[in-house]
């Protein structure tokens, strides 16, 4: 089980009604999106983190795990705003750049917060089925399903072929680490048609008509939970929009 997914599981929030949680963490995500980076970045980057170190309990260190490869991302998204080309040599130090590439990055860091928070603390087979009673077609829910499966199968299978390869001395030299690559891309490329060919095989055995139901526990939506985050949300925007 993927990292991420296993603090989905074991959270404290994991019985709380998705919509209290989608409320949070989306209401943040817009605000994030629509506030002015300053401090609306600020504000709802340090409204996520605190959620998620309080609340949701988790450690620092599993916050970063969570945040390092988008972190990346994001890095490298700001940096081009730093640099302008042309003029007595081909690239050149842009100093006006430096407030959108801040203001950028801070909006990408608190925006990857809320969403973060959101996934850390509700696992998908709680969001699916619930978005076909919001309108969602079955077959999209149920494609979405099957891919978020498959991506992590995949990656187990890429992992397991490349320690393989590395039993074998595979990656020992330039050529031979080539080889390994390539073949491990046919490997896996062959694997994955030859899994899906199954699980088709599979479904239409078991009677597949176009659509999974799949039982769905009922939780009570908690309207204090809901007041609160509404209080924060509106709180923000407030702080945000205030003159100084």
């Amino acid at each position: 089980m993927h990292a991420l997914d296993a603090l989905a599981y074991t959270n404290p929030w994991r019985r709380r009604h998705p919509a209290e949680k989608a409320l949070l963490a989306l209401g943040l995500l817009a605000c994030a999106v629509a506030l002015p980076p300053w401090p609306g970045s600020v504000l709802v980057g340090a409204v996520a983190l605190g959620v998620l170190l309080g609340p949701v309990a988790l450690a620092p260190a599993q916050v970063w795990r969570a945040v390092r490869a988008p972190l990346v991302f994001i890095v490298v998204g700001s940096l081009p705003l730093l640099v302008a080309v042309g003029g007595a040599t081909v690239l050149r130090w842009e100093p006006a750049g430096l407030v959108p590439a801040t203001m950028l990055a801070g909006r990408a860091l608190a925006a990857l917060l809320c969403l973060v928070l959101f996934a850390a603390t509700t696992p998908l087979a709680d969001t699916l089925p619930r978005l076909e009673r919001l309108g969602v077609p079955a077959a999209v829910t149920e494609i979405a399903a099957l891919m978020y499966r498959l991506l992590f199968l995949l990656l187990d299978t890429v992992t397991t072929v490349r320690e393989a390869q590395a039993g074998r001395l595979g990656f020992r030299t330039w050529r031979t680490t080539y080889r390994s690559v390539a073949g491990q891309a046919g490997a896996v490329f062959i694997g994955s048609f030859d899994r899906a060919r199954r699980l088709e095989q599979g479904l239409a055995l078991r009677g597949y008509t176009g659509s999974l139901k799949v039982q769905v526990e009922a939780r009570p939506v908690s309207w204090p939970f809901l007041a609160v985050t509404t209080v924060l949300l509106v709180a923000v925007v407030a702080a945000t929009l205030m003159p100084a």
